[in-house]
Order: structure tokens, then sequence, then C-alpha cells
């Protein structure tokens, strides 16, 4: 076919075809000498081992893919990905698989399969240490949200690396492992295996000047202390002097740990003379000091431990010549039942032993029970404690006064209103106000002071036979009061009720509980009232029975009285 181009159009055609051949040309020697350049670089050299990096950088990054779906953390393929990069001789790919456990335990909620937990050896035996350390971490985070099995982790010996982390001489691979063995440490199956290797760098590490390290090491102390074996292989250790230490720490979560191991170590009383041991009363001196803390949860567990410490007579003995009381009333003011416990538990303690009554009279104590009672948070266990300080200084006649003087004994007679006592703690009341009416003074006041809805409540308690210590002590308290015209408006309408108990009384073989229903009797015989609904009733019947059983037994006595 013609061409129907020009021949000017031809040449220029033929002229533009030649010049690009010679473009491609230049172009093409320029590409391959670049290309030359670039393959005689070992960087791009196609090796076995560049291949086997290839395919452990795709498995890396198939496993960051899984980062973006929480729904296939756990999946079989990220399971056969993290075993490749864990078990690679390469740093960076096992710091990506650590990287991958420590995003698991942020991200999961439920537990990690058994199966997962075998990379996680591998990594903690890695030669580099920011692995241990990630990995550690992660391991960290698991236990700390129940992830996964404590007694597990123990069984697969990973215990071993763990405690090899403490001599790194690295911050913060010290803080995590130390935390795990603390968390591993929570559990009583796993102490007597942290016990063989772990207690001497714990102790070491407990000295430490990194606030975190050294919190984590008293953590694990703490946990170790809770058992009664471990507790003595500490002691003989060597921990009561690191312990008594952290006391002084400028952390106060450092000082809680230190003080709640002190407490388990002084519950055993054998562990005394080593606590005591310490030169110039520094235990005492240090936990009545902590006891002052403005951080209220180390202040109640000072308490705590000085109340463990109490049951020692020398140690009683050391803390009043410290001036213990003052810190003590200072706990017993404050707003919450679980700081003011301590407190009085302690104050009871110390009440027990006679030579610190005068002494505890004179601070002011029963005024401060006296306010103590009348306040809505005093719990059972204050109300009970409380019981037993006043029993106990009311001993003398200056107790006594000082209990009249102060508001215990309103105090006491408000806290029978006190909803949902115990039977135990209305035992304790119950005893205490028993035993104030044996004393005049106390007797007269109380029987001023008390309210109709209170005798209707001691009454109605003392027919709780099936609890005969609080029905005793209810009856003698009813027993015991003045019978003025007030008195016994308030006794009247119960005088059917306090038959039927009386009744019981008078039939049970305990002569205590016999005596008490005669007195009674006798008391209420001056009313009228109770004199008319005694006229022959069963009551009296049970009085003249009695009566005879008495002759008959005086007779018989007399019989063999010539002997």
């Amino acid at each position: 076919m013609a061409s129907s181009l020009c021949a000017n159009c031809s040449r220029l055609l033929r002229e533009f075809a030649a010049n690009l051949r010679n473009i491609c040309r230049k172009f093409e020697q320029k590409v391959r000498d670049i290309f030359r350049e670039l393959c005689e670089c070992t960087c791009l050299r196609i090796t076995p081992e560049r291949s086997i990096l290839r395919r452990r950088t795709q498995v890396s990054q198939s496993l960051h893919l899984l980062y973006e779906d929480d729904s296939r953390l756990l999946s079989q393929d990220g399971l056969r990905a993290v075993g490749r990069l864990s078990a690679s001789e390469n740093t960076d790919l096992q710091m990506t698989a650590a990287v991958y456990y420590l995003h698991v335990s942020h991200r999961l909620k439920s537990h990690l399969p058994d199966d997962y937990m075998e990379p996680v050896m591998a990594l903690l035996l890695s030669t580099d240490l920011n692995v241990q350390k990630t990995i550690s971490l992660a391991l960290v985070n698991l236990l700390a949200k129940n992830n996964v099995c404590k007694d597990l982790v123990i069984d697969m010996g990973m215990l071993v690396p763990i405690l090899e982390l403490f001599q790194s001489g690295d911050a913060a691979a010290q803080c995590h492992s130390c935390a795990c063995v603390a968390m591993l440490a929570s559990s009583e199956s796993n102490r007597d295996v942290i016990m063989v290797d772990g207690i001497i760098p714990l102790l070491a590490l407990a000295k430490s000047y990194e606030p975190q390290l050294q919190l984590n090491a008293t953590w694990a102390l703490l946990h170790l202390t809770q058992s009664d074996w471990s507790a003595r292989l500490l002691c003989e250790a060597g921990a009561i002097p690191v312990l008594v230490l952290l006391l002084q720490s400028s952390d106060s979560e450092v000082q809680f740990c230190s003080c709640s191991a002190l407490r388990n170590i002084a519950d055993v009383q054998e562990h005394h003379p080593r606590l005591l041991s310490i030169g110039g009363h520094y235990l005492l001196k240090s936990l009545l000091t902590l006891m002052s803390s403005s951080v209220q949860k180390n202040s109640a567990q000072a308490c705590r431990c000085l109340q463990a410490l109490s049951k020692n007579v020398v140690i009683q003995e050391q803390l009043m010549e410290l001036d213990c009381v003052l810190p003590l009333k200072t706990l017993l003011k404050t707003s919450t039942a679980a700081f003011t416990e301590p407190a009085v538990t302690l104050l009871s303690a110390l009440s027990a032993h006679p030579p610190n009554n005068d002494v505890l009279v004179g601070e002011g104590l029963l005024d401060e029970i006296g306010q103590l009672l009348h306040h809505q948070r005093s719990s059972t266990a204050i109300i009970t404690h409380s019981c037993v300080i006043i029993t106990n200084l009311c001993s003398s006649c200056v107790g006594q006064q000082a209990v009249m003087e102060s508001r215990c004994l309103s105090g006491l007679l408000q806290a029978l209103r006190s909803p949902a006592l115990s039977d135990d703690t209305m035992l304790h009341l119950a005893s205490c106000l028993h035993h104030l009416m044996t004393w005049d003074l106390l007797r007269s006041k109380l029987s001023t002071a008390i309210t109709a809805e209170q005798v209707s409540g001691l009454v109605k308690l003392s027919g709780q036979i099936k609890n005969p210590p609080l029905s005793f002590n209810c009856a003698a308290i009813v027993s015991k009061l003045q019978m003025t015209d007030e008195i016994a408006g308030m006794l009247r309408p119960h005088y059917v009720t306090m038959s039927q108990y009386l009744l019981l009384f008078l039939k049970k073989e305990d002569v205590k509980f016999q005596q008490l229903g005669i007195v009674t009797i006798f008391t209420l015989k001056t009313d009228g009232d109770f004199s008319s609904l005694l006229v022959d009733s069963e009551l009296e019947l049970q009085l003249r029975k009695m009566h005879l059983q008495t002759e008959e037994t005086r007779r018989l006595l007399q019989m063999i009285h010539p002997l």
C-alpha cells in the first residue's frame, strides 16, 4: 500500500525513530550499569541465609497483622508464628515475639492456652537482655490478670531464668522479675520452691535504691511471710533487720508491705526474741512513728503489728515506757472504723495487764472510749474491745470514778440498741454492764440512766435460754436494778415474760441460775403487782418445791455434821 505521507513527514518520522533508538540504547546502558553495581553489593546478594531471613520477616509481618484483630490473638497461625520467632537465634525476631506477648498481655481477657507458654520459656532463656525484659514484663501482666496458672509457670521451670534476672544488673529486668516472683509467691504451693534460691537475692533487692524494685522485692517478702515455714526461714536468713529498716522508707507502699510482713512474723511468738534483738527498742520506736503516719492504712497496720507483739508482757512494758497511749488515742478519733479497730484492740490488750491500768486511766482513755461508743460507726469489734477495756480499768476505785465521770455507761446502754449485734458482742456488752453493777455508785447511776427500751431489750435477751451466758448476764443486770417507782414502771409490762424465764432458771441444775432466780424474785416482790402475779403460780410452786428440797438437804447434812 502506498504511503499517504508526504516526503517531508516521512523524513521527520525517520529522524524521530533514529533518535528514540539512540536514547533507548543509552538508557539501557545506564540501567545495566546501575544494576551491575547493585548486584556487586552484599546487601542484595541472594544467599541461603538471606532467604531464611526473608521468610522469617514474612512470618514477623504476618504476626504483626494479628495485632489489629483481637479475635485472632490466639489463633493456630499465631501460635506457629510465635513459636518459630521465639526459637530463632535472631534477637530481632525474638523481640518481635516478645512484643507480641506484651501486646497479648494487655489485650487478653481470657486464659492463655498452655501451648502458648512454651515460647515464653524460650524467650526467658534468650541471650538478649531486652528480649528478657520484654517477655518478663508480659509475664507480669499475665500473672497479675490471672491469665496464666502460677503453678504451671513453676512446673515449666520458669522460676530459674526469672531468678537469674536478679543478677542482670539492669533495674528494669530486676523489677519485672521481682514482680513475677511476688505474684508467684502469692500461691502457697509455690513458696517452698521460691524459698530455696530466692531468699538471699530478694533481701538484697529489698535494700536497693531503686524505688519500684525495692517495692516489688518487699512485696515478694510479704507473700513469703504468710506461711510459718517460710517465715521461719526468712528470719533465719536475716530478713527482720531488712524489714525493720524498710519501715523508714520514703515510699508509703514499701512501708506498708514491710510492716505487714513484720506483723505476719510477730503473729508467731517464737520470733519475738529476734524482733526485739535490734537494740534501743528500734522496732517499737519505728512502729510507733509509723502509727503517726498521715497514710492511715500504714498507721493502722503499724498498730496491728504492735497488737501482735503485745501478747508479750515485756513488750507491753516497753510500749508503755515509750508513751504509746497518745498516738493510740489519736487513732481512736479517726472517722473510719477500719483504722479505729486496731487501736482499740491494742488498748484492750494493754488494759489486760494490771500494772498498765493506772497509766491508761490517767491518760483519759475512758473518756475516749465513752465518746467512741456514742458514734454510729462503732463496729462489733470496737464495741467488744471497748467493753474489755472498761471492765479491766474499773477494777480500781480510780477507774470506777473515771467511768462515772465519762460517757462509758451511757455509751454501753446505747450500744444495747445497736442493730444486728452478734451474740458474742452482746455477751461482752451484758457482761461488762453486769460487772459495773457490782459497785453501788455505778449501779445507782446505771439504774437512773437506763430507759424503758433498754429494759425491754434486756428482758428479751434474758429469755435467750439457748445462750445461757448471755441469758444469765442480762437477767443479772435486771435483778440488780434499784426498784424505784420508775424502774418498777418499766418492768411491769414484762412481768409475765420474766416469770417464764425465772421459772426456767429455778428448774436448772446450775445453782448459779437458781440463786439468780431467787434473788430476782425477792427484788420484784417489793412491787405489789408482781406479788399478785406470783400467788398460786407455777413459779411459786417451784419455789416451794425448792424449799422442801433445801430442807431435806439441810436435814441430811445435819445427820453427818458430828463427823
